[in-house]
C-alpha cells in the first residue's frame, strides 16, 4: 500500500515538472513564441517587399502578439502604411512604431 502511494507522489512530481516545461521562463508557451516568430517573419516581409522601406534599417520585435517596430523610415505616409499592412497579420493585436524619419 506504501508503495502504491509512493508511485502516485512521483507519477504526480514528474507529470508536474513535465507540464511546468511548457512555458519558459519568459512566461510564454512555445506556441507564443511559435505565433510571434511567424508574425515577426511577416512583418518582415512586408517591410522587404515596400518599395519606400526594404533597403531601410527597421527591426521588428512581437512579444505575444504585441509588435514593435525601432530603426528608421523616409516618410510618415511610408509608415502608416506598413502599419496598417502589419496590424492586418493574423495574430498582431497591437503595433506600436518607434521609427524616426530619417532625412
Amino acid at each position: 500500500m506504501k508503495k502504491t502511494w509512493m508511485g502516485l507522489v512521483v507519477l504526480m512530481v514528474l507529470s508536474a515538472a513535465l507540464f511546468s516545461g511548457c512555458t519558459s521562463l519568459t512566461g510564454r508557451t512555445v506556441g507564443e513564441y511559435i505565433d510571434d516568430a511567424s508574425i515577426t517573419t511577416e512583418a518582415n516581409a512586408i517591410i522587404i517587399n515596400d518599395p519606400d522601406a526594404q533597403y531601410l534599417k527597421i527591426d521588428v520585435t512581437t512579444t505575444k502578439g504585441n509588435v514593435v517596430l525601432t530603426g528608421f523610415i523616409n516618410d510618415k505616409k511610408t509608415e502608416e502604411r506598413i502599419v496598417s499592412k502589419i496590424k492586418k497579420i493574423k495574430g498582431v493585436k497591437s503595433v506600436k512604431s518607434l521609427l524616426k524619419v530619417q532625412k
